[in-house]
Formats: structure tokens, sequence, C-alpha cells
């Protein structure tokens, strides 16, 4: 992007959005509350006191319950700098002063019905039907009213203030028109909340025939490279919305990552896939493919790969075996089985692992368990603590029995903190530089992780932000240090995002999931979002997940049947190709395209779902 193009696309009514609006004082209206709760003589005061009402639960997430003095316009703009945002749609908005009296009202009678109930002995006053389908009704709205409220309370809890922006728009843009400070100008466009509250849809990338479930920029974020359950590969011109390149990648079934080696003059890609191939693309100048090789073999799904940012001719791969392999591309037999994941003596199958950008020794894996753990290459010891360095677990999970695990993690930009994305849980970020066993340091919640191995990643040149996507099919970003959500958008209408890929040097984001095709995200909107509808997502969002956790031990059954059945489908061809004495060829060993250790589940294998 040009400057004249990186000035053009910054809306021009940023200082509109810049902190400074009137902010009303919270606890208007609760004299009038009090007064109208007056409906029995018990229930005087019950709901004057702000503290440890419902209205003071409803304040940490929601501040559009403060209502305006008189003549003052609603401010929609979440970037107000008052550390709060709301969650409330605008059709709900009340009058003046009328949430907190009818919130008053409601609590005032709630009380008085619960003294007022006759008690086990008490002599009841009417016996008839009636009265007892009045109580039963009565315990009902009191069960929900509790229930919503212990719902508040869950959104509202840990979360933090949100900070002043640190990039205005017309300050920044004088800067760089008399040359100061201009290098740094675009990295400070990427990082600003203002402009990741106006991301919004610029367009689609449509190719595939199956749901696309991996993307990746090249180094200098001219191509995009995604690959999709139809088993190929397609590089993309993404800002002309045109392919320049689509090639069969060789793999057996769905394509799960497909990635540009860094300083290989985009000649080389890397790929993984359910049948458990790790593959090299060679690619030309002239918009073709010379051919795919087979590097390794993993004896079950391998879902991620690792870069090691400064080589064009080294990657790691992790497997659902618990294998993590080593792969130099110099070598005659490029993989070397780096460690076997174990907790204890029992293998962990592998979703995810991510090299540590600032130290490429460290890599970090998770999968089927709970724990985040740590390598170091120079230093790999099976017998000394299964050669892990450290781990880490959220402190509410090392006892958990609810069969967690990681679907994808990822470091931030210079290492310093871990991110970990939990099936039907939340988001948890580490300080990877913290002892073994330390807690998270920062949660991120609202959206769902069920249907499908789901990604997360950092946003921003200094990871200011975290991205995911949701069983929903909304797109989430956080700001990291207060965990609020900042933007909110609908994302694939197959219902779930799983990729997100921020590119490189701009401001902004590639997406995909179960829909056919990519989409292209970009901060053209005039103004920032309003989160509208965020809050009721959010809250449908935690009520599926509490259901589905009480039947999740018979949908892990379930997946164990199925893994079972497809090892006992698979020792037959191992069993023969032992018996040939090619013992180790199968893991370890460029081949050809044909060759394979795992069954052909072809284009119309279950797609996108959990192994």
């Amino acid at each position: 992007m040009s400057d004249t193009e990186g000035q053009s696309s910054i809306p021009n009514d940023w200082l509109a959005s810049l902190p400074g609006a009137d902010e009303t004082e919270p606890g208007e209206g609760d004299a009038s509350a009090a007064r109208d709760a007056q409906s029995a003589p018990e229930s005087v005061n019950l709901s004057s006191a702000p503290e440890g009402s419902e209205g003071a639960q409803d304040r940490p997430m929601a501040d559009s319950s403060q209502k305006q003095g008189p003549g003052e316009e609603e401010d929609t703009d979440s970037m107000d700098g008052s550390g709060l945002y709301s969650l409330t749609e605008d059709g709900e908005r009340e009058s003046e002063g009328g949430g907190q009296t009818e919130r008053g009202k409601d609590e005032g009678r709630r009380s008085a019905r619960k003294r007022n109930r006759p008690s086990g002995g008490a002599t009841r006053l009417s016996s008839s039907s009636d009265d007892d389908d009045e109580d039963e009704e009565e315990d009902e709205e009191d069960n929900v009213e509790e229930d919503e409220e212990a719902m508040e309370a869950w959104l509202g809890s840990d979360l933090r203030d949100l900070t002043r922006p640190s990039w205005c728009a017309v300050p920044s843009l004088r800067a760089r028109e008399i040359g100061h400070s201009s290098l740094q100008f675009v990295r400070k466009v990427c990082g600003a909340r203002g402009l990741v509250q106006r991301l919004e849809l610029q367009g689609r990338l449509e190719r595939h025939t199956g749901c696309v479930n991996t993307l990746h920029f090249n180094p200098s974020g001219t191509r995009l490279a995604s690959g999709s359950d139809d088993l190929r590969v397609v590089i993309w011109d993404w800002a002309r919305k045109r392919a320049e390149l689509e090639f069969d990648s060789g793999h057996k079934s769905n394509v799960f990552q497909a990635k540009f080696l860094p300083h290989s003059g985009d000649s080389t890609l890397a790929m993984c896939a359910r049948d458990g191939q790790i593959r090299v693309a060679e690619l030309s100048a002239t918009q073709c493919c010379k051919n795919t090789k087979r590097v390794a073999q993993h004896k079950g799904a391998a879902h991620k790969l690792a870069l090691e940012p400064d080589s064009p001719c080294s990657f790691l791969s992790a497997g659902e075996d618990a294998v993590v392999f080593g792969i130099d591309l110099r070598l005659d037999r490029p993989a070397n089985k780096l460690v076997v994941v174990k907790e204890g003596e029992k293998k962990v199958g592998l979703y995810t692992i991510y090299v540590n950008p600032a130290n490429t020794h460290h890599f970090a894996v998770g999968g089927r368990d709970q724990y985040v753990r740590i390598y170091d290459q120079r230093k790999i010891n099976e017998s000394d603590n299964n050669g892990v360095l450290k781990k880490f677990c959220p402190s509410h999970l090392v006892p958990s029995e609810s069969k967690t695990n990681i679907t994808c993690l990822v470091y931030s930009h210079d290492g310093t903190e871990l991110l970990a994305s939990y099936n039907d849980e939340d988001i948890y970020l580490f300080d990877s530089s913290h002892s073994d066993g330390a807690d998270f340091r920062r949660r991120y919640k609202g959206h769902r992780n069920n249907a499908t191995v789901k990604g997360v990643n950092f946003y921003g040149p200094c990871s200011e932000f975290v991205v995911s996507g949701s069983d929903c099919g909304h797109i989430y970003l956080w700001d990291k240090n207060s965990a609020r959500v900042v933007q909110f958008m609908e994302g694939d209408r197959g219902g779930v995002v799983n990729c997100l890929e921020p590119h490189p040097h701009l401001p902004g984001l590639a997406t995909s999931g179960l829909d056919h095709d990519v989409k292209l995200w970009a901060p053209t909107a005039e103004n920032p979002t309003t989160l509208k509808g965020l809050k009721d997502v959010m809250k449908k969002n935690k009520r599926e997940r509490d259901e589905d956790s009480v039947r999740h031990g018979d949908q892990y059954d379930t997946q164990l049947l199925w893994f079972l059945m497809r090892h006992m489908r698979n020792r037959r061809p191992q069993r023969t190709r032992r018996g040939e004495g090619a013992e180790g060829d199968t893991d370890e060993s460029w081949s050809s395209p044909d060759s394979s250790d795992e069954e052909d589940g072809g284009p119309d294998h279950v797609q996108c779902m959990s192994s």
C-alpha cells in the first residue's frame, strides 16, 4: 500500500471518536426507584443501595444502563475512553431514568414475594390450585432472574478498564507529512484500536469447492496461500482478488496447513493434512507447481506446522500420534523425530505447535489434554520429565475431568507471551518466561470453540489484540490487556470460523471456515462498531457450552470409538510393510506423491471436524 492509499483509507471523522465524551454519574434514578419499590413495608430500601443491587451487577459489562442528563446525546462510540463498552442493542435502550426505576420495582416485588410466601409450617390462607400455580410461576421467575444475574456476573468478571487510544489519526498524518516518525506510521496504524473497531468485509476469494482450513501470507504480504478439503492449494494475488496458481497438494485427505517457508523466494510451500503426510511443494516463478514430495509421515492426522522465522529449509510438524518431527530439507532423510509427547506413560495426541520467534530453540505444543508444554530442542531428554522444559495450565483446569484439550496456541511477536485456545472453554494468555506450573495472566471469553479445531491468533504488530473465530459464525477481537471485546463481526454463513490470518504489514485480516471462500477484512467502516447483539450471543454461547458439558462424556466415548476403529484399519498395511523389511521408510523419506500409510480419505471425508 502506498502512502497515498494508506492516507485515503483512514476515515476523516476519527476525532469524533476520541475520549472526552461526557459521562453520567452512576446511580441516577436510585431515589425514585426506592420510592416505587415500596409496595410492601418489608421492601423499604431494598433497591436504594447501589452496591450489591442488580443494577450494580450490570455495570461492569453494560454501561448503557447509565443514562445521560437532559439534552445529551447517547454516545455509542466504544472508544470513549471510559473503560467500558455497551453490549445493549439500540432497540433495548430505555428512556432517561427508566431502567433504574423499573429495576428497583422488580427487585422490590421479588423481595416482597419471597417474604410473603407461606413457609412449610405456616397456615395457608388459600389452598386453591390457582395459588399453587402462581407460586410455581413465581419460583420459575426467580430462577430465571437468578440465572440472568449469574450470567451477568460471569460476563463482567476477569475484565479491566480500556486504556485511552494510543494513536490519533490527524496528528499522526500531519507528522508523517513533514517526515516526522514516518517509519513508525504503518506500525502504529496496524495496532490502533480505532481501526480495529472499523474493520468490515472487503471481499471474498472464491475458488475452492470445500471448506478452507488454512491461510498464510508470504513474508512480504503480497500473496496468500489457502488449502481446503478439496485437496487443492491456491496461491492468491489477494489485492486483485485473483488466483495466480492452483495445484493438487498430493494429499489424500483434508489439507490442514500450507505455509510459505521464509527467505525461500516464495518458491517452497510446506503442507500437512489429515492423512498424516508432511509434504513440500516446489513452485516456479512462472506460476506453476513443479512437484510435491512427502518428507515425513505421522501415524495420525497432522494439523499444524511450525516455521522457524529465519530458516528457508527447516520446520517442525506435530501429529495426533504425539510425535514432533524436525524437518530439514537439506538432508537425504529430512525428518528427525524430536520427541514423543507424553503425560506419565500416556501419549498425548497433538493439535498444534509453534516456535518461539525470539528463541527458535524453544517450541510449544498442545493437544488432547489441558497442558501447554514447552521444549528446548537442544536438550530434550525423555527420561527426565518426558523431555518437557515447563508446562502451563489454568489452575482450575488442572484437576479437570472434562477432557479439555488445546486446539491452537501461538507465541506473541516477541515470544514473551503464549496464547492457548481450549475447546469448550476459554482462551488463556500465559507469560512464557514464568516458571513451570504458572497460572494464566488473562482470560478471553464469549466465543464458542467446540465443533471444529479452532484457531486463535494475535493481531497487531506488537500483539495488541487477540482474535478468534467461533462456532456461532462470528469473529471476536479482544483488547489484550483489558480482555474486553472491541470488535465483533459476522463471519461465515456456514456457522463456524476457524482460521484468522492477520496481514504482516497492513491493518487487515483474512479469515475462513466452513464456507468455501476466503474473506478479507479492512478498517474502512465510517463509524466504529457498536457491538450490537454481542451480549446476547455471548450468553447463548455460554448456555450452550454448559448444556453440552453434561453430555461431554458420551461425545468423548464416540470419538474414542472412531479413533480405535481407524487405528485397527491402519494396522494391516503397516504389518505388510514391516514384513517386507521396509520399516522406517514410511516416516522419514522423500517419496512419490502416491505413497502413504494412511487410508484414502478423499475429499468427501469429514470436513474440519476434531479428530
